[in-house]
């Protein structure tokens, strides 16, 4: 298995993931403020997609100690092999309907750890994380599209914070959804995260991240670079 980043940042700081880069710029800003994370969005539908040539010109700027992540929504085996053999990644989100026993069979397959996400919209949403603790590496907490919605994330939606408030899980997780530099702090506050994830949130417009807002969100969430 490869591992995922090493601590930086101040101490008891959370972990930042800022997902849907595409271009050095932004990804150079991230890196700068002191993300843990860098995303690459591989599904057609979205404003933050790029190619597999985008993402390993990308992914080969990364210093160490900052994971290169692949969201990935329902793949198939070839396309994660097209992805994996082209790319340097560190861990592979899946950001669809992927089974728990679909989820085993790719973290095995591919050798690399694997994050799941779980759509949150009410408390009957909750149980599902439980199932998908035993096959994955880390559980990103999302809000769950809306019905018809041709993005699975990334809708700049937020969930109700207080349904996980206090919880404990076994297993890493993150928090997604709606965050921006304006409420990651009560976010934090709220839940307990020691990690988050931002997209839609630190963008100027769908699908291009501002260098600005990434400065200000990782300072929000009490990272110093």
């Amino acid at each position: 298995m490869a591992t995922v980043a090493i601590d930086r940042g101040a101490p008891g700081a959370p972990r930042v993931k800022i997902c849907g880069l595409r271009d050095a710029e932004t990804l150079s800003a991230a890196v700068a403020a002191g993300a843990r994370y860098v995303g690459f969005v591989f599904f057609a539908k979205s404003p933050r997609s790029v190619s597999i040539a985008q993402a390993r010109d990308l992914a080969l700027e990364v210093p160490p100690g900052v994971a290169k992540v692949a969201l990935v929504v329902n793949p198939a085996d070839e396309d994660l092999s097209a992805i994996c053999d082209a790319v340097p990644l560190d861990m592979l989100q899946l950001h669809g309907s992927e089974t728990p026993e679909r989820v085993a069979e790719i973290r095995a397959r591919f050798g690399l750890p694997v994050m799941k996400a779980v759509g949150v919209a009410g408390p009957e949403d909750l149980p599902a994380i439980a199932r998908y603790e035993e096959v994955a590496d880390q559980i990103l907490l999302d809000a769950k599209a809306p019905k018809g919605a041709p993005l699975p994330g990334g809708n700049g939606l937020a969930f109700d914070w207080r349904l996980i408030a206090g919880r404990n899980w076994t297993k890493p997780w993150m928090l997604a959804g709606g965050l921006t530099p304006e409420n990651v702090a009560e976010a934090i506050r709220l839940t307990g995260a020691r990690q988050v994830d931002v997209s839609s949130g630190v963008e100027s417009a769908p699908g291009v991240k501002d260098a600005g807002r990434i400065a200000r969100f990782l300072n929000a969430a009490g990272v110093t670079a």
